[in-house]
């Protein structure tokens, strides 16, 4: 990706005195008028790199502005080392461990040791407990798709469990509490959706190569919407499922029952969605109010109770 090989370069002007055009193209598998460009990104960027002509000439990062390998403290580098090692657990790419072994090498030998011990202090594990097998060659090729600005088709299964086949101009990546999201122009919807990674099946590459769109980023922040729509209603929780319910709601929400239960005040919408994480807790939850909630779970019980009465 662009940005893997920006990087890439900085590391290797960073590294050092000079380099030409030509080389870098070689080594990066691009055309010489693709490094200008990436120089002119870099420049843009504020690291100020000049062209040297004639013999022994090519690129080079300003003396000036040279990176001490001393300006990193401990932390710095332990929260790098930290980040990178969290996406690397989700996504298996070489450059990822290219990465790792660049930032590495800003260690001084002497500070090794306080690093490392630093770094692993704190554990970022993306990755979920269990997982949809298509998610990591799904990531690779969307991937690959947004690098080479392809189309991808697929079909897509909504939360409704409706089939439809997709044609998708790919523009971005997303993971959001845990799971993994696809941005992009559909073409069929004539518009920018967001595909949930598990819901999709038979992703392709296509041929079909696009010139990318301006687009507003996907709204993921749903804070607006639940003050909008929701509201709360009272449970009584078993002990035994607390932990899950304070996934929800905090301390505060919770009322001693008894010795074994809660009165839990639940942040609640009134959609399938949240009906759904209810009937998750099975026997451990009781609606007590409002009524006609309490009510409307009856009826979805008895539902459930008539395909098991044959």
């Amino acid at each position: 990706m662009k940005v893997e090989r920006l990087v890439s370069i900085i590391m290797i002007l960073l590294d050092k005195e000079r380099v030409g055009a030509q080389e870098l193209a070689e080594k990066f598998e691009v055309s010489p008028r693709t490094i200008y460009r990436d120089i002119d990104s870099i420049n843009l960027a504020g690291i100020p790199v000049r062209s040297v002509s004639g013999v022994g000439g090519g690129f080079e990062i300003m003396q000036n502005y040279k990176v001490d390998r001393k300006v990193f403290s401990p932390t710095d580098l332990s929260t790098i080392l930290m980040g990178l090692s969290s996406l690397s657990d989700m996504v298996h790419r070489d450059e990822l461990v290219n990465a790792l072994a660049k930032v590495r090498s800003f260690i001084p030998a002497d500070r090794a040791k306080d690093i490392e011990l630093k770094t692993n202090q704190l554990l970022i594990d993306l990755s979920p407990w269990m997982s949809n097998r298509n998610i990591q060659p799904y990531l690779e090729r969307i991937k690959t798709a947004l690098q080479e600005n392809r189309q991808l088709s697929f079909d897509y299964t909504d939360r409704h469990g409706n089939k439809t086949a997709r044609t998708v101009e790919p523009c971005q990546l997303v993971l959001k509490s845990n799971h993994w999201y696809m941005y992009g122009y559909c073409c069929e919807r004539n518009d920018f959706r967001l595909f949930k990674l598990s819901r999709l099946s038979n992703l392709q590459i296509q041929e079909v190569v696009f010139s990318p769109r301006d687009y507003q980023k996907p709204q993921l922040d749903v804070s607006d919407v639940l003050a909008e729509m929701g509201t709360h209603i009272t449970l009584r929780f078993h002990q035994s499922a607390i932990e899950r319910v304070l996934d929800y709601c905090t301390v505060e929400d919770l009322l001693d029952d008894g010795d074994e239960h809660y009165i839990v005040r639940f942040p609640f919408i009134e959609n399938d969605y949240y009906y759904n994480i209810l009937f998750s807790f099975g026997d451990k939850c009781e609606c007590l109010e409002p009524a006609h909630v309490r009510t409307e779970i009856k009826r979805r019980i008895q539902d459930i109770a008539a395909i098991y009465k044959s």
